[in-house]
C-alpha cells in the first residue's frame, strides 16, 4: 500500500481484547489484520474451557463487537447468566471472529516486530517508517507483513510461572515435568480425573485459578477416597486471604473464595503456609512422587502430582527489536504499572486508563488486554475493551475519544474503592499485599493467547 494512513494495523491475537480491538478499528474506518497462532479463535480461552467465568455475559461482550455481529444475526446471551470459557469463544469469540472474516489469519505465529529497515538502535526517519511483522505459517512458511500500527492482545497464558519463589524453575523442576501441570485441571475429563482420584495433590498458588481448583478437588474427595490437597501457600492465612466473600460484588467470585476455604475447614485441603519454594525432589521411598523443600529447608509431605498456580507473564521476546518503555518489576507499561501494582493494589481502584497510559517510545505500538498488565494479575475483560477503544480513536485521531476512558469495576467487597477484580480461569499471583489491605489477589483472564488471550 503506498501511505501508512491505507495499510492495515496489525492485532497479534484472536482472542476478547484482540477481537475487541478488530471491531472498534473497524468502527473507525481502519482495517485490521487479526493474526493468531491457533486453528481457531480465542485457542488460548478454549485451553480453559470447562472454568466458570465469575463475570456474567453482560460484562464479557464488547460494544463495537456487538455492533458487527449484528447482522449476522447473533443473539447476545442472557446477560445475568455465568459462561464457561467454551459458551464464551463458542458463542461470542468465534462468531465475532468469523463477521471478521478474512482479516482474521488463523495459523499464523508472530516471530518478530520492528520498524521496516531499522533495528531498535537507529533514530534516522525512525517514525516514518512502516512495521513489519514477521511470522511463521502453520505451514511453515516464513512471511513478511508491512502495517502502520501494532497492537498486542496476545496475552500471557502460554508462559505461566514456575513453582519457584525467586522466579525461576525450582530446583529439580524441569526434571518433574511429568508429574507438574500448570493448568485447572478439567476433571471432566476421565483421563484427567483418575490422574487426581484417590490421589494426594499439592496445589501451589493463592489465587482464583488456585481457589477453583481446591474446590474441584475437595468435590472430586467426597466420590474418590484418599483424594486429598496439600494447599502451598507463600504466605500466611489472613482474615481476607479467601476473599470479599458474600460481600463481593461478583457474588460468584465471592462464593470461589468461599469454596476454597470449605475444602480446608472440611479436611479436603491442608493449608502449608510461608512454604516458598526452592526445590522438588522425588520421594527417597516412591520415586513416583514428589516432595517439595521450601527455602527455609521445610519439606513437604509425598505427593503425587503437583498444580502450579503461580502466575502467569507475558512473552516479550518478539517485540526485542521495538523500543517499549516497561516498569522493571511488572513488565508493564510505565505509566500504567503504578495503577495496577499489586503490591500497592491487590483491591482499591484501577484509574481510567487508555492509549495514553498504553503507549511506548515506539510510537504506534501498544501492549492490550492481559498483556498490558504484565505480571500483575487484576485484570479484567472491561478493562480491556476500553483499552482498545482508545487505541482506535487515537489512531483515528480522535484524541478527546481516546482521553476520555471511563472504566467503573466491580469491588471486592474488602476494602473501599473500585476492585481490581479478575476472572477466574487464569493463574493467580503470588505478590503479598502491603499490610492493612486486601487478601491474595484473584487471578486476571487469558486470553487469555489469553490473550490467550484474553479477557
Amino acid at each position: 500500500m503506498d501511505t501508512a494512513k491505507d495499510s492495515p494495523v496489525a492485532v497479534i491475537g484472536a482472542g476478547p481484547v484482540g477481537l475487541a480491538a478488530a471491531s472498534h478499528l473497524l468502527d473507525r474506518g481502519i482495517e485490521p489484520l487479526v493474526l493468531e497462532t491457533g486453528p481457531t479463535a480465542a485457542t488460548a480461552v478454549r485451553g480453559w474451557a470447562h472454568v466458570r467465568l465469575f463475570s456474567t455475559w453482560a460484562e464479557l461482550t464488547d460494544p463495537a463487537a456487538e455492533k458487527l455481529l449484528a447482522p449476522t444475526g447473533w443473539t447476545k446471551p442472557d446477560e445475568t447468566a455465568y459462561p464457561t470459557g467454551g459458551d464464551w469463544a463458542e458463542r461470542y469469540l468465534q462468531p465475532l471472529a468469523d463477521a471478521l472474516g478474512d482479516r482474521v489469519r488463523y495459523g499464523t505465529t508472530v516471530t518478530g516486530v520492528a520498524r521496516a529497515g531499522r533495528d531498535r538502535v537507529v533514530d534516522t526517519d525512525r517514525d516514518a517508517q512502516f512495521f513489519t511483522v514477521h511470522v511463521a505459517r502453520a505451514d511453515g512458511a516464513e512471511e513478511r507483513i508491512l502495517v502502520r500500527a501494532v497492537i498486542d492482545a496476545s496475552g500471557t497464558w502460554s508462559t505461566p510461572s514456575p513453582l519457584g519463589a525467586n522466579g525461576l524453575p525450582a530446583l529439580g523442576e524441569r526434571a518433574a515435568a511429568d508429574l507438574i501441570t500448570y493448568r485447572i485441571p478439567d476433571l471432566t475429563d476421565p483421563a484427567v480425573r483418575a490422574r487426581y482420584a484417590g490421589r494426594a495433590t499439592a496445589v501451589v498458588g493463592s489465587g482464583a485459578s488456585a481457589f477453583t481448583t481446591l474446590a474441584a478437588l475437595a468435590g472430586l474427595a467426597g466420590e474418590a477416597p484418599g483424594t486429598h490437597t496439600l494447599w502451598i501457600l507463600r504466605r500466611g492465612i489472613g482474615t481476607n486471604t479467601y476473599g470479599g466473600g458474600e460481600a463481593d460484588q461478583l457474588p460468584a467470585r465471592g462464593a470461589l473464595g468461599l469454596a476454597a476455604k470449605a475444602a480446608v475447614d472440611d479436611g479436603n485441603a491442608t493449608a502449608v503456609t510461608g512454604f516458598r519454594t526452592a526445590a522438588v525432589e522425588r520421594d527417597s521411598a516412591r520415586p513416583d512422587r514428589l516432595v517439595l523443600v521450601a527455602e527455609d529447608g521445610r519439606r513437604s509431605e509425598p505427593v503425587d502430582e503437583v498444580i502450579a498456580l503461580t502466575g502467569l507473564r507475558p512473552d516479550l521476546t518478539f517485540l526485542d527489536e521495538l523500543r517499549l518503555a516497561l516498569d522493571e518489576r511488572l513488565q508493564a507499561p510505565v505509566a500504567l504499572a503504578p495503577l495496577i501494582d499489586p503490591n500497592v493494589h491487590s483491591c482499591g481502584t484501577v484509574y481510567p486508563h487508555g492509549a495514553a497510559e498504553l503507549s511506548h517510545p515506539e510510537t504506534g505500538v501498544y501492549l492490550t488486554g492481559m498483556k498490558s498488565y504484565g505480571r500483575a494479575p487484576t485484570f479484567l475483560a472491561l478493562t480491556g475493551f476500553e483499552q482498545v477503544r482508545s487505541i482506535a480513536a487515537a489512531l483515528a485521531g480522535d484524541h478527546e475519544a481516546a482521553a476520555r476512558v471511563e472504566l467503573t469495576l466491580p469491588e471486592t467487597g474488602v476494602c473501599g474503592g473500585t476492585g481490581l477484580a479478575t476472572e477466574a480461569a487464569t493463574a493467580p499471583a503470588e505478590t503479598a499485599p502491603p499490610a492493612g489491605c486486601c487478601g491474595a489477589p484473584a487471578t486476571g483472564i487469558i486470553q487469555i493467547g489469553t490473550t490467550a488471550g484474553s479477557c
